[in-house]
């Protein structure tokens, strides 16, 4: 006589005889044949592995509604997509992990009609023929930056890149030390300089580099000097820096190009919104430069993408680069794109259009009413669990851009309570978990949410009531 789990084990019911059940027809007309077979698949094999470890073979017996159900929850999962919107309090406004800048609205709808039709991507309307993708682009570039000529790639490593492989291959480029950046993800100029087949040529310190450390170290081998902004960190103390103007002058005396690497880049003077001052690619221009790059997607606010604007003939060498092509951008990012650059056709709206600019001069005394109308939901929703208060705290620009300032910013810190309640960990965890997951960050033993980019607050505040502690 077979014993009692194993005779469970071979009562349960086929993989077919499941798949023509009534109860799962409405799964396999939601999801399709091969994911339901797989999941029914798994989870037979679950209850079979129970059973031959001796389970309990009353609890375990099969039940169809049950298992219907269990097959259910699991094809929703699977079906869950991966890139899923979450609330960036963690403080940092461009933040590289949560993708940086989120587009305005406009650029969104913008894009959604660029998916759903075929568009004159490469197609000159007027002259009825074949045209250049970068030109949807290009001419907002040029009026924005003063540059003659533009072309966008996929990101401004890779800008820098195509740059450097076309100007100056199989020759050497002069940087100054305290110019060689590591950025996230382990983007180094000396890497992408040798990848782009040029020869790093180091100049001054690390601290202190003048304009005869470059003009002494041009050979018949020197093809460029670039500048490079510093991007994530500052240096203080005894430091010297050649101005832009000096470097261009010296580069046009020795026939060489000058490049400037902006890394983040904004469109707009950001003192006029009370922020700090960042070179722009039109004073940069106005200095002498003769190629600048920049990114699309984190001061500018828009999506990721490399721009490069300079001289006719430069940008001309560029785009014959074959690695042009490896490096392009699809419809969507030029549509992306072009809706955010018309934007800063007009200035006085852009703050409220731009959703980067807006979190980004946002006031203290704002963010501070907020937390007064959210934080007693938050309390009831940790109750006994934990301690909840507000706080004073600040927030950072992020992705390289400004790295030594910080606006002034108020959050919600929630900390364990005092010998009971879960850990710190767990208390982010459970916020990670809502169906909108909550990212903030852990300093002091709390959990902090620092709320300058909180646009959606009654969303935030609706689902604290599914918080699971």
């Amino acid at each position: 006589m077979l014993k009692q789990p194993e005779a469970a084990r071979r009562a349960l019911p086929s993989v077919d005889r499941l798949l023509n059940s009534t109860e799962l027809q409405a799964l396999l007309r939601q999801y399709g044949r091969p994911l339901v077979t797989d999941a029914v698949r798994a989870l037979l094999a679950a209850q079979r592995d129970a059973l031959a470890q001796g389970g309990d073979a009353e609890t375990l017996e099969f039940d169809l509604p049950a298992f219907t159900a269990a097959c259910a929850a699991r094809l929703e999962r699977e079906m869950q997509p991966s890139l899923r919107a979450v609330f960036n309090l963690t403080g940092t406004v461009l933040h590289t992990n949560l993708g940086r800048a989120p587009m305005p609205a406009a650029a969104a709808r913008a894009v959604a009609a660029a998916m759903m039709s075929p568009v004159n991507l490469e197609y000159d309307l007027a002259a009825g023929e074949r045209g250049e993708r970068d030109s949807h682009v290009e001419r907002w570039l040029t009026r924005l930056t003063g540059a003659p000529a533009a072309v966008v790639v996929n990101n401004n490593a890779a800008a820098v890149y195509l740059a450097l492989n076309t100007l100056a291959l199989k020759k050497e480029v002069l940087v100054s030390r305290g110019e060689l950046i590591e950025i996230g993800g382990a983007f180094r100029i000396p890497d992408i300089m040798s990848r782009a087949g040029c020869k790093l040529r180091e100049v001054g310190t690390t601290n202190r580099t003048h304009l005869a450390d470059y003009a002494d170290a041009i050979t018949p081998r020197t093809a460029a000097i670039m500048k490079v902004h510093t991007s994530n960190y500052a240096i203080h103390g005894f430091t010297a820096a050649v101005p832009e103007a000096e470097l261009a002058r010296l580069a046009h005396e020795r026939g060489l190009p000058f490049i400037v690497d902006l890394g983040s880049g904004t469109l707009v003077d950001l003192e006029q919104y009370g922020l700090p001052h960042e070179l722009t690619p039109r004073e940069a221009l106005a200095h002498g430069a003769d190629l600048v790059t920049f990114s699309g997607d984190k001061l500018l606010g828009g999506p990721q993408a490399g721009l490069m604007v300079g001289g006719i003939e430069l940008m001309r060498r560029i785009r014959r680069n074959p690695l042009k092509r490896a490096l392009r951008v699809d419809k969507m990012t030029l549509t992306a794109l072009e809706s955010v650059l018309a934007l800063y056709a007009n200035p006085e709206k852009l703050k409220t259009e731009l959703p980067a600019l807006r979190w980004l001069t946002r006031g203290p005394t704002d963010i501070e009413a907020q937390v007064g109308r959210v934080l007693p939901h938050v309390a009831a929703a940790i109750a006994e669990r934990g301690e909840v208060r507000a706080i004073s705290c600040s927030s950072q620009i992020g992705s390289g851009s400004l790295p030594v300032d910080l606006l002034a910013s108020h959050g919600i810190a929630v900390s364990r309570a005092a010998k009971r309640g879960p850990s710190v960990e767990k208390i982010a965890a459970a916020f990670r978990a809502l169906p909108t997951p909550v990212i903030g960050r852990i300093r002091d033993e709390a959990f902090i949410m620092d709320l300058r980019c909180l646009d959606d607050e009654a969303g935030f505040v609706g689902q604290l009531a599914q918080l699971k502690l």
